[in-house]
């Protein structure tokens, strides 16, 4: 059979030069591949008449295909948790559907530890087979490089906490503010977790309730922490940041002391490791305030002397700042409550809680930002949410408005050390900035 014929002609540059002689080259397939060339040489056009040609043919074998059924192969989906994602809606996007790969997430204390962790942005990779059966699912955990993955064992799954190499990349967002801050956050392209690390960061000098105005401007840089494959798999520290808020900038860089110890300092070297964050939770809504209030089950007007945080069922609450555990326990209407005892006669208060975070016990240290519990709705709660105070010498303070104490600055010596170290960051926060310079 004839698949192709294409003929060569002659090219002549002048007079003198030689030329091809025309011939035909052709292709033939009849069963097993028979290639046919016949072999045209080069000669003066005084000699096209006596030349002479070769015929050259080679049997080729039959190529052999072979191809697994595609319906035989399992798949491998990658997403990302999204604000409200739940177990089930995770898994209709991943296309599992398997009863008891969902049972083992709920009923293990390794599944409900993941589950209580997801966070938006967080990448989640998962293989299926066809049939919609779970084969392996990873998921990065909430701090430092830990990765739950779980792993079909016969019938039932086995889990494990890996710790596994991953590479740091260095990235940079900068964005505006229009309506909202996760708003601009998103159209930036920056991952919810970075865009609640600054509301963290931020949070003693920013009140993002109610000082947000149009045109705010943020600036981060922040390592996205990657596999050897190239996959993602979570996000890093948050290495300096910027935000103007109402004309005024405010500015934080990362940096390790000569002991290895890590802390947040503004350009001036003021430390925020020992200021306390306004939010014990992630970005969230005030559902009742510090003020006169009717109690929804006294049924009486009475004093809420601290700030109702609405959130799911199960959220991570956070220690707003470096303490020691004062009390862990059930009181009162309070419920399950952590109570955490920090400098200068401060102790803060975190009630209605569902549980407690693993190991916490009375006289632990607690770092700011490290989870001691999780939202719930025990006491006199009509439903889920965290009920936080704020005290100085046992007398309650509105967290939301009081001047939220901050750590001894660095000395001269130590300020040095601390401009050459970060320059790097800082220089990189100018350049998503053109009107701003670093000396």
């Amino acid at each position: 059979m004839l698949i192709r014929k294409s003929k060569i002609l002659a090219d002549r540059a002048d007079a003198r030069a030689p030329r091809l002689s025309r011939r035909w080259l052709s292709v033939g397939v009849v069963g097993a591949l028979s290639l046919t060339v016949v072999a045209a040489t080069a000669v003066a056009p005084n000699q096209a008449a006596n030349i002479s040609t070769q015929r050259i043919t080679e049997t080729l074998g039959t190529p052999q295909f072979s191809v697994a059924a595609s319906s035989d192969l399992p798949f491998v989906h990658e997403d990302r948790v999204r604000r409200g994602d739940t177990l089930e809606t995770i898994f209709q996007r991943l296309g599992v559907n398997d009863a008891e790969a969902s049972r083992f997430m709920r009923k293990s204390d390794e599944g409900r530890q993941a589950l209580r962790q997801l966070r938006a942005g967080k990448p989640v990779t998962a293989t299926v087979a066809p049939d919609g059966s779970l084969i392996d699912l990873t998921l990065p955990q909430t701090r430092g490089e830990d990765v739950f993955a779980l792993e079909r064992d016969g019938a039932t799954f086995k889990a494990k906490s890996d710790q596994k190499p991953l590479t740091s990349i260095v990235e940079m967002r900068s964005g505006t503010i229009r309506h909202s801050l996760f708003g601009a956050t998103e159209a930036a392209g920056l991952p919810d977790a970075v865009a609640t690390r600054l509301a963290d960061l931020f949070g003693t000098e920013i009140d993002f309730r109610t000082d947000l105005r149009k045109d705010d401007r943020f600036s981060v840089v922040y390592e996205t922490l990657v596999q050897e494959d190239g996959r993602q798999s979570g996000i890093g520290r948050v290495l300096a940041a910027e935000f103007v808020n109402q004309g005024r900038r405010h500015s934080v860089v990362l940096y390790q002391d000569k002991d290895g110890r890590e802390d947040y300092y503004s350009e001036d070297g003021r430390s925020l490791k020992q200021a306390f964050l306004r939010f014990p939770l992630e970005f969230t809504r005030v559902t009742s305030g510090f003020s006169q209030r009717f109690h929804p089950i006294l049924k009486k007007w009475r004093q809420h002397k601290g700030v109702d945080f609405g959130a799911p069922s199960g959220s991570a609450i956070k220690a707003t700042s470096n303490g020691t555990v004062d009390f862990v326990g059930t009181k009162g209407g309070y419920g399950k409550v952590v109570i955490l005892r920090h400098r200068d006669k401060i102790t803060t208060l975190y009630g209605h809680m569902s549980g407690f975070a693993s190991g916490l016990r009375k006289g632990a240290a607690v770092s700011q930002g490290d989870i001691i519990g999780y939202v719930g709705q025990t006491g006199w709660a009509t439903g889920p949410h965290l009920h936080y105070e704020f005290r100085i010498s046992d007398t309650a303070k509105d967290p939301m408005s009081i001047a939220l104490p901050t750590a001894n600055p660095l000395s001269k010596s130590e300020l040095a050390a601390f401009n050459a170290a970060t320059k790097m960051y800082r220089k990189r926060i100018a350049l998503l900035n053109p009107d701003r310079e670093i000396n």
